[in-house]
This record gives C-alpha cells, sequence and structure tokens, in this order.
C-alpha cells in the first residue's frame, strides 16, 4: 500500500488566505493533481480520509477550505457524526455561508488552487481533474468551465441544483467545458430532481461534451460522507471505481 503525506497548508488567494489539505504519495515524486471540493459540512477528518484514499492511489489531492472567507476549518460546530436530527441546526448556520459563496468567487477562488498546485513540487506538470461531492459538484463544474486549457477531467457526486431556472445555473457552462465528465447522482436527492438530471444532459451533450451520468439506485444525498447518516457503502465503492476510472484515462 502507497504511503501518504498528509498537511495542513494555506493558500493565498485575492480575498485572504484559503487553508486546506494537501495529501499525495510519500515518494518525493511528483503525481498528477487532484482539486477535491467539499460538501456544505465543510473540510473535517472524513474528507480528509478520502483525500488520503484517492493519494493511495497515486494522485496529489488538494482539499480547500472554500468557505475560508468565514473562518479556517471547521467552520461549523459540527457532531462527530451527522444525523437527520442535527440538521436543521447546523442548516441554520451553514445556509448564510453557502449562500455567500457567489459564482464570481468560486471562479476566482479556483484560478488560486489551480496555480497553487501548479506550483507545488508534488503535482506533475500537465493538466489536472477535480472532484466534488454534494454542492462541491457545482464548484468542480465551473472550475472547468472557467479553466477548460487546464482541466482535463470533472467529477461529481450527489450534487444538487446543476440545471436549475437560475441565470447562472451549472449547466448553462456547458459550452465552455473541454473536459471529460462524470456524474454519480443519487436516485433519491430533492437536491437534483429527474428533470434537472435530463436538463444536464441535453445541456452537455448539446455542447458536445464527453459526459457519463449514472444513478445510483438506493443512493441518498451524501451518500459517500461516512460521518453522516446518509452514507451507503456499496454506492461510495462504486463511486471510487468511476472517479480512479475518469482520472486514469484523462490524466
Amino acid at each position: 500500500m502507497t504511503t501518504v503525506r498528509g498537511t495542513s497548508v494555506d493558500i493565498p488567494t485575492p480575498d485572504g488566505t484559503a487553508d486546506a489539505y494537501l495529501a499525495s504519495p510519500d515518494d518525493n515524486s511528483p503525481h498528477p493533481a487532484v482539486l477535491f471540493y467539499m460538501d456544505a459540512f465543510g473540510l473535517r477528518p472524513h474528507l480528509r480520509k478520502m483525500a488520503d484514499r484517492l493519494a493511495e492511489a497515486g494522485y496529489t489531492v488538494l482539499v480547500p477550505n472554500v468557505f475560508y472567507r468565514h473562518g479556517p476549518a471547521p467552520v461549523f460546530d459540527l457532531p462527530d457524526f451527522i444525523d437527520p436530527q442535527e440538521r436543521p441546526g447546523l442548516w441554520e448556520q451553514i445556509a448564510p455561508v453557502l449562500q455567500s459563496l457567489t459564482p464570481e468567487l468560486v471562479t476566482r477562488d479556483a484560478g488560486a488552487y489551480l496555480d497553487w498546485l501548479a506550483a507545488r513540487p508534488e503535482a506533475a506538470d500537465g493538466p489536472v481533474g477535480t472532484t466534488g461531492y454534494c454542492m462541491g459538484t457545482r464548484l468542480a463544474l465551473r472550475t472547468a468551465a472557467a479553466h477548460p486549457e487546464r482541466v482535463a477531467a470533472a467529477a461529481g457526486f450527489h450534487g444538487g441544483g446543476l440545471a436549475t431556472d437560475d441565470p447562472d445555473s451549472p449547466h448553462l457552462l456547458a459550452g465552455s467545458i473541454t473536459a471529460e465528465l462524470y456524474f454519480g447522482h443519487a436516485d433519491q436527492d430533492h437536491s437534483l430532481p429527474p428533470e434537472q438530471i435530463e436538463r444536464l444532459d441535453k445541456a452537455l451533450t448539446d455542447a458536445g461534451v464527453r459526459h457519463r451520468a449514472e444513478v445510483y439506485t438506493g443512493a441518498r444525498h451524501g451518500y459517500t460522507q461516512a460521518d453522516t447518516a446518509m452514507y451507503d457503502a456499496e454506492a461510495t465503492e462504486r463511486h471510487w471505481e468511476a472517479l480512479l476510472s475518469l482520472l486514469g484515462r484523462t490524466l
């Protein structure tokens, strides 16, 4: 098994300093880079474990605290296990922070994250991949659209709000994306109903974007997050297979 080196890092951005977690194989060699976008609960031990697993597969993985404007992680007081009873109170904290992360800020931050990765000795020259979870799927899509010359692969799992009626909906960026995309949708997910899945697929198809979207039967929103009640072990392993396959053929 590959030994992984994980460390906390700081990334300068146009608006301050973003704290982040960096994981890479501990072999003093450069590896293809992956920008890993968190879910709304934020940078925490479970996401560090996920980054470590991706690094074990041979990647240099950066997980930024995208809510850094509101303080270093953990931005919210999270329980060790997030169950439905905890969620209402948590969402009162999370919702305004999430809403403050506008598409313009996401795009500006993405450039800073990619520039920082490009300068790191752990990251190989060449294109990068990105993967996102829940709200992080939207960030991955925006990053791929804003930096088509740099992002070769983008994946999203149990993402929500990907093809809404809003004028800044992520699916409207399809024409700017050159990366290959993969989506692992949850079939029990109120944040991405079937009509949005269809709208997203049509936008990507019409734009000629290479993509594959699968609906994971029985999976709920948040199925990859083992520190929540939404976790689904079988769906999570399916996600790992799909993600590693995408990265393996594009980076």
